[in-house]
């Protein structure tokens, strides 16, 4: 009866090592299954947005029908859903999701290949939300063909009659005490309001816009020197809420304007500078026009210094306040930061064929000159 117990005994403990070794296997296996899937998807994931980077690039019109058929349908249902949501999605979801990294790889830190696997899966969810959301946009048609105007070279005396009449423009509303201070979000409703009625002129910016949305921690923006950003991850437009007063109009304009489809820098910031001085509000207007002052003036200063301090001269004390507050502003935070977003941001813009780089940010006064000239005609 003692032997037959030990017997037992030792029967039961080998088969529960033996159980333990198939468990083993089986949980090995269940993980190799779990890997390839998560491969197999990333793979997926990445092929889908290789084809449509090629489409857009090497097929004639695929890029203009993607921006008027396609992503129209990805502003109304996924920006519509983020938009609901009164704080920025891609901030908080930004925070989250480094600290779940974190915790990830701190609690899996031993089964590596796991973490390597599903980091690749994100970055290759992240390359298909940039294409589908943003990435193919940039190969649609530019806006100046859709306004009839015609964008050549100008005249020094263009630039300098543009400059002048802005500059007029802009001490009318210091004169009448117009500033750019208003509650956000008095300007969130306004720059949507704003964007839409410049809809009704150009077919192109109709739509739905879901509301822009300031940073909780505008630092992350500023110290890159960022006004705003379009997220196409989540479709929003954030924009730097810390920054002076006359930027957030012009950048909450600018950022809708690629919700439309438009990517193209110059062009952004051209629709953003109809779209406020096309505003009923006065605080919109002033922006545009301040805004459109100092990217004209900047030109002609390259072309014509003597000109330029003329009409430096000239512009009321009021606006150049809130150009030396703006400069303090930045000036705070011009350090190595700043220098790496801009390289970055620089290498961004050429990838996807802006070949000027952040120099495309300049070119918007070619647009201002051809609408200029098309409101004489």
């Amino acid at each position: 009866m003692f032997c037959l117990a030990i017997n037992l005994l030792y029967e039961e403990g080998a088969s529960a090592e033996f159980g333990s070794e198939e468990q083993g296997k089986n949980l090995r296996g269940r993980r190799k299954g779990t890997e390839g899937r998560l491969l197999l998807a990333s793979g997926i994931l990445f092929a889908v947005s290789l084809l449509l980077q090629l489409l857009a690039r090497l097929v004639p019109g695929f890029g203009e029908w993607y921006a008027v058929t396609v992503y129209p349908v990805i502003v109304g249902t996924l920006g519509r859903v983020s938009g609901s949501v009164p704080f920025s999605v891609v901030e908080a979801a930004a925070y989250l999701l480094t600290a779940a990294a974190v915790w990830y790889t701190a609690v899996h830190l031993k089964r590596i290949r796991m973490v390597l696997v599903r980091a690749l899966l994100f970055l290759t969810g992240i390359f298909f939300l940039f294409t589908c959301n943003c990435g193919v946009n940039y190969y649609r048609k530019p806006f100046s063909s859709y306004s009839n105007l015609e964008v050549r070279n100008s005249s020094k005396e263009e630039l300098i009659n543009l400059c002048t009449a802005l500059t007029e423009t802009v001490n009318q509303y210091c004169e009448d005490g117009v500033g750019a201070a208003m509650e956000l979000k008095d300007a969130n409703r306004e720059g949507v309001a704003a964007m839409r009625r410049l809809g009704e002129q150009y077919p192109q910016l109709a739509g739905y816009y879901p509301g822009p949305k300031p940073l909780a921690w505008s630092y992350f923006f500023s110290v890159q020197q960022l006004c705003g950003q379009y997220s196409p991850f989540t479709v929003e437009a954030n924009y730097n809420r810390e920054m002076p007063d006359y930027n957030i109009p012009h950048t909450i304009c600018h950022e809708l304007s690629h919700l439309r489809g438009f990517m193209r820098e110059d062009e952004a910031n051209f629709i953003g500078y109809l779209a406020c001085i096309g505003s009923d509000s006065p605080s919109y207007r002033y922006s545009g026009y301040l805004t459109g002052w100092v990217y004209a003036t900047n030109a002609l200063a390259k072309t014509d210094m003597e000109a330029y301090l003329e009409l430096c001269g000239v512009l009321d004390e009021r606006a150049w306040a809130d150009l030396r507050e703006n400069n303090e502003f930045w000036a705070r935070y011009d350090g190595k930061a700043a220098e790496v977003s801009n390289q970055l941001n620089d290498t961004y813009l050429k990838i996807n064929s802006q070949t000027d780089g952040v120099k495309s940010y300049g070119r918007v006064v070619d647009l201002m000159l051809a609408y200029a000239r098309k409101q004489a005609d």
